[in-house]
């Protein structure tokens, strides 16, 4: 139990079943799908997120004397670090090096997406903050017998609160599209320098020049045939991208579509009836969320229309606030996607690596926000146009 409610009752779950969804989704609210229940759900039935791939479920829950669950968090004991986005390789080198054990470790997160997001979920009116939670999450490690607890793609609050905790703190950066109050596409090309208008509006021209049927589906509108196809496609990406083996399994998509149900939003190229291309997105409360691509087509600017241009359109039409467009990617900002921080929040027993991580994130912190701005000069805005996040 943390020092701050002693009344409360820790325990760890290898199953999100253990939880009733209810109970969970109380506490995670219903702004962002990637920490509810049905999504972390899904990444276990269909056999990604388990402990026979390095992922064993061991999900925090802090319950009062009556037994409410007041606040959980999605914890995974991993054996590696694939699958996270928040790089720490270079950590667990040099700790086994000298003879540490970096693995296993207790990662909370959404896996296999960087998505910024509430990590530490907690109950409106439990009183319960961050800082008890970390509180949590340290026991857990120690009972546990782990070497470290990750907090990763959290929330700028939990950063801060764990920080002061003494948490070690890492910044990153994405690329989002921020909405200005658009009524259309083209008002927002309006906000944009006169030659990033015009190679926008090429690369939508020669998209849809190119023969194929684009469509956005949602919900029921996608169907098993799509599904199918789009693991397919999925392959394709990590297969040449990375050249290794896919995380999700082809059973992960329509557990996710029966689960989600209209919250996912599938931006897709068809020929001859037949789907070529997609762009997978989840529909957050105040945001979509772009998460997995792939193609068995070569065809230029597709890319762009299916992942940045359609997710801008979708936005607009739902008057959400912004598109987070995933991991990566500096040709986002010619397209309207700014840099935006990320933040990961990172506790470790040894002393020794503490103060080596401590010392390399006090020198990477700087050099992330001189990156950002740097990056934030690229803006395709004109002269005075906001753009980008205040």
């Amino acid at each position: 139990m943390p020092d701050s409610a002693p009344d409360l009752t820790l325990s760890l779950h290898p199953r999100i079943t253990d939880v009733p969804a209810a109970d969970w989704d109380a506490c995670a609210g219903g702004g962002n799908p990637f920490v509810s229940h049905a999504f972390l759900a899904a990444l276990e039935a269909s056999g990604s997120a388990t402990g026979e791939r390095g992922w064993l479920p061991q999900h925090l829950a802090l319950r009062d004397p009556g037994g409410r669950l007041l606040a959980c968090a999605p914890c995974y004991a991993k054996s590696h670090s694939q699958g996270e986005y928040v790089f720490d390789w270079s950590w667990a080198d040099a700790f086994e090096r000298a003879g540490g054990s970096y693995y296993p470790k207790l990662q909370v997160c959404a896996p296999f997406s960087p998505v910024p997001g509430p990590r530490l979920l907690a109950r409106p009116g439990s009183g319960l903050g961050p800082e008890a939670l970390g509180q949590a999450l340290v026991q857990a490690c120690g009972e546990l017998g782990l070497s470290s607890v990750h907090v990763t793609f959290c929330q700028e609050a939990e950063w801060r609160a764990l920080g002061e905790a003494g948490w070690l703190r890492r910044l990153g950066t994405q690329f989002h599209w921020h909405n200005r109050g658009y009524a259309s596409f083209e008002e927002f090309l309006g906000a944009l320098n006169s030659r990033k208008r015009k190679a926008v509006k090429r690369e939508r021209r020669d998209a849809a020049a190119s023969g194929f049927t684009l469509k956005t589906l949602r919900g029921h509108e996608i169907t098993p045939r799509h599904w199918q196809a789009f693991h397919r496609f999925y392959k394709s990406t990590t297969d040449k991208k990375w050249g290794r083996s896919a995380y999700l399994t082809s059973r992960f998509w329509p557990m996710l579509g029966e689960a989600l149900d209209d919250k996912v939003v599938l931006m897709v190229a068809e020929r001859d009836g037949e789907p070529v291309a997609g762009a997978l997105n989840l529909l957050g409360a105040e945001a979509l969320y772009g998460r997995n691509w792939g193609a068995i087509v070569d065809v230029p600017f597709l890319h762009f229309e299916l992942c940045y241009y359609r997710a801008i359109d979708f936005a607009i039409e739902h008057k959400l606030l912004r598109v987070e467009a995933g991991a990566q990617g500096e040709h986002k900002i010619q397209r309207g996607y700014l840099p935006s921080p990320t933040y990961s929040a990172h506790w470790i027993a040894h002393q020794g690596l503490r103060r080596a991580v401590d010392d390399f994130l006090a020198r990477e912190r700087p050099a992330m926000e001189r990156e950002m701005a740097a990056l934030a000069t690229l803006s395709p805005f004109r002269q005075g146009e906001e753009g980008c996040e205040a």
